[in-house]
């Protein structure tokens, strides 16, 4: 039988010493499917919720279909849980209108089950800074959803200081995988495959940090079960800075192409693309992080949990070896 403590102001927090916990995760996309496929192969039970269900099957793991901006849908996919990971990820253009709703479900599964909310984000929320990005900096940001992310983040600080919930917020930079979404995914890794060339949005010769959602996945599994990393944000462990140009030259060299041709696509022809295609309207407000250096600090994770990111070469192989697979599947 499950036994209960109080916390704070009256949030229940289940103890395990009797039962195993339950974890839930949100989104089924990169970042969800790596995790919850990680927590399922150390031996927890997972439930995966998301608006679609896979029929792919993930040890330990059962997959729910949920609509994560209903508190009710949410709450009767999941009516227990010790860990809710919030990995969702609505369309880039309609973040306004979609990530309000599924951040207030959330939070109201969190209140009724008095789990631990560990919320998968980005560095969307600092807006344009001149330095090395660290968790202690304000959220500037203005265009819309640079502001979405920050008062997502800002709403569950303040219910988690009122002692309402338990919440963290792990940030990575721009990821590396094999997704139409990431900016060295679909653009980069058939094409070179194929022997064509490469053009992509911004400078090509600024430094900038790069994340394995793998490593994503692994801290919010870390944040979760230490208490020092509620109430905070953490930094995803992720390789030192570089240049898309360099990005695209490892991607090339491992999958043996010489000499791979990459250009930057001209603003004015960006600007045109942007009149026409609302993803890439939305994604102009983010030059800055492109036009100039984008660097991200992870010390402050990196010290406390001993944590370190895949290694490049890894990254870069993990990366070529997707492709290679979804060819030979179909």
């Amino acid at each position: 039988m499950a036994h209960f403590q109080e916390y704070s102001s009256g949030i229940e927090i289940r103890e395990h010493s009797k039962m195993s916990a339950i974890h839930v995760v949100v989104g089924s996309g990169t970042v969800g499917t790596h995790l919850a496929k990680r927590l399922g192969e150390t031996g927890e039970s997972v439930l995966l919720l998301a608006r679609t269900t896979n029929p792919a099957e993930l040890k330990n793991v059962k997959r729910i279909q949920a609509d994560a901006a209903s508190f009710s849908s949410l709450i009767a996919a999941a009516p227990k849980a010790d860990y809710i990971y919030n990995c969702v990820n609505p369309p880039y253009n309609k973040w306004e209108e979609l990530w309000p709703p599924i951040n207030k479900a959330l939070i109201e599964l969190a209140k009724k089950t008095g789990a631990v909310l560990v919320t998968c984000s980005n560095l969307y929320g600092y807006g344009p800074y001149n330095g090395v990005l660290t968790e202690d900096l304000p959220l500037n940001a203005t265009w819309k959803n640079g502001r979405v992310r920050a008062d997502m983040w800002l709403k569950l600080k303040e219910l988690h200081d009122a002692g309402e919930i338990r919440a963290t917020e792990v940030r990575g930079s721009d990821y590396i995988a094999a997704s139409d979404q990431s900016r060295m995914g679909d653009r980069v890794v058939p094409r070179l495959k194929e022997g064509k060339s490469v053009q992509l949005l911004g400078d090509l010769d600024k430094l900038h940090t790069w994340t394995d959602p793998e490593d994503v996945a692994h801290l919010m599994m870390v944040v979760a079960k230490e208490e020092i990393a509620w109430g905070k944000p953490w930094h995803v462990p992720s390789n030192g800075p570089m240049t898309q140009r360099h990005v695209v030259r490892d991607i090339a060299l491992e999958l043996g192409v010489k000499d791979p041709k990459v250009s930057s696509v001209p603003p004015l022809l960006e600007k045109l693309l942007g009149t026409l295609n609302p993803v890439i309207r939305e994604l102009r407000n983010s030059t800055y992080q492109f036009n100039e250096p984008f660097i991200m600090s992870d010390e402050k994770s990196r010290r406390a949990f001993g944590l370190k990111p895949k290694p490049w070469e890894t990254v870069i192989r993990d990366l070529v070896n997707q492709y290679n697979r979804n060819n030979k599947e179909v």
